[in-house]
């Protein structure tokens, strides 16, 4: 797997070491046939009828302002994309679209907005991680570090055996994983929008990757809900773990009591025989 390359230092330095893409004033440039088609889809997103009202509009130039082209553009010059094609999902501080590399696969690109992110609430959960010194009150920077953190996340559940998506690579707000969905590029549905044929069997699966994510990763979710946890094939993939926290966090144990209680309510209404004590049990070692 490759290194992180996420970077806190000045947007301009996201690029200043490629000279094919920046001029001396810093303008993008589009030499590179890659970048300059990578571009060129950027702008047809931006640019498609169905961003019609002001607050869509108001959305997409939040996505895609200047600083976050340039590390699109990096990351397409690294080989990591080669055309953003079309959106998986759309959440209050970021949005997943899908990237297209040069021989047809297909990655996610989570990019979080920088103007709409909710920085207390990173703070919140960032302050007190044994992993992370974040003193400075630079947004950009906080931002920079919350990826990193989700892609650490994601790193050390894989490497627990836990099924969520693959870290590939981040860089200051964009965040590069596994995509998951079929071969023809349709995205996995979430729980909430697609429940299991057998929830008993689902719910079983899910609660041995719980386990695995709690006693192995040792890691707390922190937002576990249907919303955050894929249906792929009948097999729960658990996605969005930027928030997750360590277990000897300040406040792990809030934020475990809150995904169980979730957990167990939902997969109650579904008509699984489980409850807050039970799966309780079944997770604390």
């Amino acid at each position: 797997m490759e290194e992180n390359p996420i970077m806190a230092n000045d947007d301009i330095e996201l690029i200043e070491d490629d000279s094919s893409l920046v001029e001396s004033d810093g303008e993008v440039m589009d030499e590179n046939p890659r970048v300059a088609k990578a571009d060129a889809e950027v702008q047809k997103l931006i640019s498609q009828k169905r961003i019609k009202d002001s607050d869509d509009r108001k959305v997409s130039s939040e996505i895609f302002d200047k600083a976050t082209l340039q590390v699109l553009y990096k990351l397409a010059n690294q080989g990591h994309l080669d055309v953003l094609n079309g959106a998986i999902s759309t959440g209050k501080e970021a949005n997943v679209l899908k990237g297209i590399k040069d021989d047809g696969s297909i990655v996610a690109v989570k990019i979080y907005r920088i103007a709409t992110s909710d920085f207390k609430k990173m703070q919140y959960y960032i302050a007190g991680d044994p992993r992370f010194n974040v003193r400075s009150s630079n947004k950009r920077q906080l931002i920079n570090n919350w990826v990193n953190k989700e892609y650490r996340n994601l790193t050390r559940l894989k490497d627990a055996g836990v099924y969520v998506p693959e870290a590939i690579t981040s860089m200051s707000n964009v965040l590069i994983i596994e995509f998951i969905g079929d071969v023809d590029g349709n995205p996995a549905p979430t729980v909430k929008n697609l429940p299991p044929q057998d929830p008993e069997d689902f719910y079983e699966k899910l609660v041995n990757q719980m386990y695995r994510f709690i006693n192995k990763a040792n890691l707390i979710h922190g937002d576990l809900s249907t919303y955050n946890i894929l249906n792929y094939n009948e097999e729960p993939v658990i996605i969005d773990v930027s928030q997750s926290v360590v277990r000897d966090h300040i406040i792990a144990n809030e934020l475990l009591e809150r995904d169980i209680k979730n957990i167990s309510f939902e997969f109650s209404k579904m008509g699984v025989d489980t409850s807050i004590e039970d799966l309780t049990e079944r997770l604390i070692k």
